[in-house]
């Protein structure tokens, strides 16, 4: 390794592998158990700090290891010949636009370490993304030799949801300026500075001063008719500034990225979907379920662990909300206990996520008391409406139901008997009488 990798290497933070790095991207709220013997009002402001709990996956390793060698290698390039020549291009560049002449196009540092990361809504990748800059520096300015300049380790931006590539160069100048206390943006919007010009400052400043650009919610390129315009603006920063940047979007963007050969090189990277039933998903659970606020504590079960990956379809965002929700709304009624009965008052508060989770779960609630006829079997129903015969073994249940079966007066063993004798599925004459859940494991 040559001296300047070594110069590199002793400016950055460690690179860190293994267990190391999974217990630095843990998180776990602050917790005690006497917090169960607090008031109402005290326990529901502790039960906030659920909303910190992180256990990292593969992909949480992966990311980091992704960002932290395309910090180092976009950090390599700035010592290099071809970045002395690439910021000499761009301030002719500038010169020439502030002259009124369009200068030709010419990039020859080059940006082809830029990667994507792409995930479903709620798995966690954003966090994953925010703890590993975090272990990479966090805002700590790396400060470089022979020339003397300061890099930030990572910046994050936002794609603007108008695709405005203005908004963007300006978005990023202003998180240089955060970090670094420049004044970057004040004197660009001063200057009036046309789309041309800032294109290439921003590509100069990017250049001397930044080793990672994320872009996130990127997936807004293709709800606009200005993406196209974005992207190729993009593509001319990356030429021009040489770093490595970093594309953060949900699944919707990976058609259009697919759809050029450009884009599709300089957007290959990582990818993942939302989490499986796995030995990760059930520590996860069980990790969560540690942090209880409620006066009873119970324990976690193989039934309970498969309820929350039917209700949240992976999603560990919404196992956190179902876990979090069932505890406030068990604590407000004074049930004190985290059940199946409040997790599914939980589930409730996700309606308008119902039809994205579709649950392999039925869930019926049809407890009606019932002091005329009733209806165990909907056969039965349908055929004394449309008036027409019914079997002896119909008769036989109508006139058990009319007898016997109301509300008030039954009982599972009648119902099993009968169940039995008639050859019925026990659940459809519970269905009138108690609430039933069926669950498909």
């Amino acid at each position: 390794m040559c001296r300047s990798e070594w110069n590199i290497i002793e400016k950055i933070q460690p690179m860190l592998v293994g267990n190391e790095l999974r217990e630095k991207l843990t998180i776990f709220p602050v917790y005690e158990d006497s917090v169960r013997n607090e008031s109402q009002a005290v326990r529901l402001l502790k039960l906030n700090n659920l909303h910190s709990f992180y256990l990292p996956s593969d992909m949480s390793v992966e990311i980091y290891t992704k960002l932290y060698l395309a910090m180092v290698r976009s950090i390599q390039k700035k010592e290099g010949k071809l970045a002395i020549r690439q910021r000499n291009i761009n301030g002719k560049r500038i010169k020439a636009y502030a002259n009124g002449i369009e200068p030709s196009f010419e990039g020859v540092i080059g940006g082809s370490d830029s990667f994507s990361i792409i995930g479903c809504s709620g798995i966690g990748k954003t966090t994953a993304i925010s703890k590993a800059v975090q272990l990479m520096g966090g805002e700590r300015i790396i400060e470089m030799e022979h020339p003397y300049y300061k890099i930030v380790p990572v910046i994050n931006v936002q794609c603007p949801f108008d695709c405005s590539a203005k908004s963007m160069l300006l978005a990023i100048l202003q998180k240089v300026d955060n970090a670094l206390g420049t004044n970057y943006y004040e004197s660009t919007v001063r200057a009036k500075s046309n789309i041309n010009t800032m294109l290439i400052s921003t590509a100069q400043i990017l250049l001397n001063h930044v080793a990672v650009l994320c872009i996130d919610e990127i997936q807004n390129l293709i709800k606009h008719r200005a993406g196209m315009q974005l992207v190729s603006m993009l593509t001319e920063l990356l030429n021009e500034s040489g770093i490595s940047i970093v594309f953060v979007g949900t699944p919707e963007i990976q058609p259009f990225f697919e759809s050029v050969d450009y884009l599709a090189r300089r957007t290959l990277g990582l990818t993942y979907g939302k989490c499986d039933y796995n030995d990760y998903f059930k520590e996860f659970c069980s990790k969560l379920w540690e942090f209880q606020f409620v006066s009873k504590r119970t324990e976690i079960t193989d039934g309970i662990i498969n309820w929350l990956y039917q209700h949240s379809s992976g999603t560990l965002a919404h196992v956190i909300f179902l876990f979090y929700t069932a505890q406030e709304i068990s604590i407000l009624d004074e049930r004190e206990v985290i059940d199946v009965q409040a997790l599914e008052a939980a589930y409730k508060r996700m309606e308008l996520l119902h039809m994205h989770i579709q649950p392999n779960v039925s869930l019926k609630r049809v407890a009606v008391k019932k002091k005329n006829k009733g209806s165990s079997v909907k056969v039965l129903a349908e055929a004394v409406e449309k008036k027409e015969e019914v079997s002896e073994k119909d008769s036989q249940i109508e006139e058990h139901i009319t007898n016997k079966g109301n509300a008030e007066n039954w009982s599972f063993t009648e119902l099993a008997k009968l169940s039995k004798q008639m050859q019925l599925d026990m659940v459809e004459l519970l269905e009138d009488r108690v609430s039933v859940t069926e669950i498909t494991v």
